[in-house]
């Protein structure tokens, strides 16, 4: 106990001096870091100032492509919708020529998306609910691909016919087929239609368009133009166009999967509160500046343009600001860490030599307090050990059993104890010279016969404590060069603090099994209390131990033992879960006495 308290009050004093020994570095680091703080602020002030005005730039410049791609749209909408006038005017109108060219670009997109249709209706993938998300997608009233017959096979919703009368709906007694139908709604409700007939006359593609289908459409195609004609470049990733639905009306550039409607709070965009918003994203390897602005046309916000701009350019900018300040800061820190060591190093270089005499004095203590146990453990134990080896000696000669099966097992059992008595003795002088240069005696001997004497000496305990010892040879007879007193030394060490390692009942696995070629692998699996990391690291140490009773030598022993052979040691353990010791050892060594 007088040691331990030692070791406390070592430790408590060398608390105190260092932080004694630390005041002064601290306080200039506190300064150090007031300044280095100062210093950051301003620099990150810097690049966030920097960062907004290349933003800025960067706003302005999709500002002003939008104005380009805006005043091309009206051109091309204006082509769309114009009708000639009857009467001469003084004012630029547009040519009847020009608008109908004009109009057939809409018929030539709706046109194109029936053709689509028709491809995947050859290809059996059309059905109702592809129809609807269709027409849904692209603003269409209504959306049918028909038999020969004229009759829908699949369509987008039901026929709408409640703006026809009772009468209308049949002809001759029969009722009207779909296209029939549509032909109707067209002349009384004006819901124009246009209609893709096969060559061969299998079937027929509708598309219906109401007023608002038309006015999309027309939006849709205007929209298009103006891209085509703007074309790409400019920095342009992408550029994506909604109208006030939020439905796409055209897209360019590179597509950007990522986009979603909620980027933006586009309600504030199309009710012309925001004028421009911006945020940084990364596609890939691509850094952009995503930017969403309202596209006017007539000074009404008809929709949305998504455009996304290369920042690259900009990124480099920023990053060598912030190179440079960041290279500026790093110079000010090392002059003050260079300052602080100095202080340290000065003030503390002493304190360093007395607590490394105080810490080595500590452990000299131990040991020697070790030493002295070691003596009186010799003394007082070799005595009684002498007398109960002539006593098994006695035993065995005058005592034998005159039943020959008796007298075989007390032949044996009395061998145990005579070896068992050597052992003990060989352990006390193994204890007491453990800081000493050991030397071994190899021959070729059975690992498993080693390990199956050490569980008949173990047997009996742990059946007494509930604790189940299985064996797996592997690999059999297991026949390599060791000392056979220390291995058998070594190995008791570790099933026997295996053991102690079980709380209650348990199990013990110990397997013998080839590593490789030149080594063999002896397991040693418990069911006990595991360790942590922290406690794994130490249990070689001769000075640490977990045990209330005892000094602790068992694994580092073990461990010596095994290193001697030219083998290691290999823990795996977690708290609560129980540990295993891989006890790896060559197959081979020279036949020389290893120091």
């Amino acid at each position: 106990m007088r040691i331990f308290r030692k070791k406390e009050l070592i430790i408590e004093r060398k608390s105190l001096k260092s932080k004694d020994a630390f005041l002064q570095p601290l306080a200039v680091g506190i300064v150090s870091a007031i300044f280095v703080s100062l210093l950051l602020i301003m620099g990150l002030l810097d690049i966030m100032r920097s960062e907004a005005n290349l933003v800025g730039f960067l706003e302005d410049q999709a500002l002003s492509t939008i104005s380009v791609l805006q005043r091309l749209t009206e051109d091309n909408l204006k082509s769309i919708i114009s009708a000639p006038e009857k009467k001469p005017s003084q004012t630029k109108t547009v040519s009847r020529a020009e608008s109908e060219y004009s109009k057939r670009w809409v018929i030539e997109a709706i046109t194109d998306l029936g053709r689509k249709v028709d491809e995947q209706w050859r290809k059996e993938k059309v059905n109702n609910n592809v129809l609807a998300r269709l027409a849904a997608e692209n603003n269409l009233w209504y959306l049918a691909v028909l038999n020969p017959r004229g009759n829908a096979v699949y369509q987008s919703s039901t026929l709408k016919t409640d703006m026809l009368g009772p009468r209308e709906l049949k002809s001759a007694g029969r009722p009207l087929s779909t296209l029939e139908l549509l032909d109707k709604i067209r002349a009384k409700a004006g819901i124009g239609f246009i209609a893709l007939r096969r060559t061969d006359g299998s079937g027929t593609v509708v598309i219906n368009l109401d007023k608002d289908g038309l006015i999309y459409w027309s939006l849709k195609v205007a929209v298009e133009r103006g891209l085509q004609k703007f074309g790409e470049g400019h920095g342009i990733v992408y550029m994506q166009i909604i109208n006030d639905q939020e439905k796409l009306l055209s897209s360019v550039g590179e597509p950007v999967h990522i986009l979603k409607s909620d980027d933006f709070k586009y309600d504030n965009i199309l009710a012309g509160k925001t004028k421009i918003a911006s945020r940084k994203i990364e596609v890939g390897e691509k850094k952009i500046l995503d930017i969403a602005a309202p596209l006017f046309l007539d000074k009404t916000v008809v929709g949305v343009v998504r455009m996304g701009l290369d920042r690259g350019s900009m990124d480099k900018i920023i990053a060598e600001s912030k190179k440079n300040i960041y290279v500026f800061m790093v110079f000010v820190v090392i002059i003050a860490m260079f300052s602080m060591w100095l202080l340290y190093y000065d003030q503390n270089r002493h304190m360093a030599g007395v607590i490394e005499m105080e810490r080595r004095l500590e452990k000299a203590e131990r040991l020697s307090a070790l030493g002295q146990l070691a003596a009186g453990v010799a003394h007082e134990i070799r005595n009684p050990l002498n007398a109960i080896s002539m006593a098994t000696q006695r035993l065995k000669k005058d005592f034998i059993p005159s039943d020959s099966d008796k007298a075989q097992d007390f032949q044996n059992l009395s061998g145990v104890v005579r070896d068992e008595i050597k052992r003990l003795d060989l352990i006390i002088e193994e204890f007491l010279s453990f800081s000493k240069t050991r030397r071994l005696e190899l021959r070729d001997f059975s690992v498993t016969e080693i390990l199956q004497k050490i569980v008949s000496l173990i047997q009996t305990e742990a059946q007494e404590r509930g604790i189940i010892i299985e064996k797996r040879w592997r690999y059999v007879p297991a026949i390599i060069p060791v000392d056979i007193n220390k291995i058998q030394q070594a190995l008791f060490n570790l099933i026997k603090n295996a053991m102690e390692s079980i709380p209650a009942q348990g199990k013990i696995t110990i397997t013998v099994d080839k590593e490789g070629k030149n080594y063999i692998i002896v397991s040693i699996s418990d069911t006990g209390c595991g360790m942590t990391a922290d406690e794994i690291e130490r249990i070689f140490s001769p000075d640490y131990t977990t045990k209330e009773k005892g000094v602790g030598l068992g694994v580092p022993l073990a461990s010596e033992i095994i290193r001697g052979h030219g083998g290691e040691i290999r823990v795996i353990s977690r708290k609560g879960e129980g540990t295993t010791i891989e006890v790896i050892l060559p197959k081979e060594q020279k036949r020389t006495n290893n120091h």
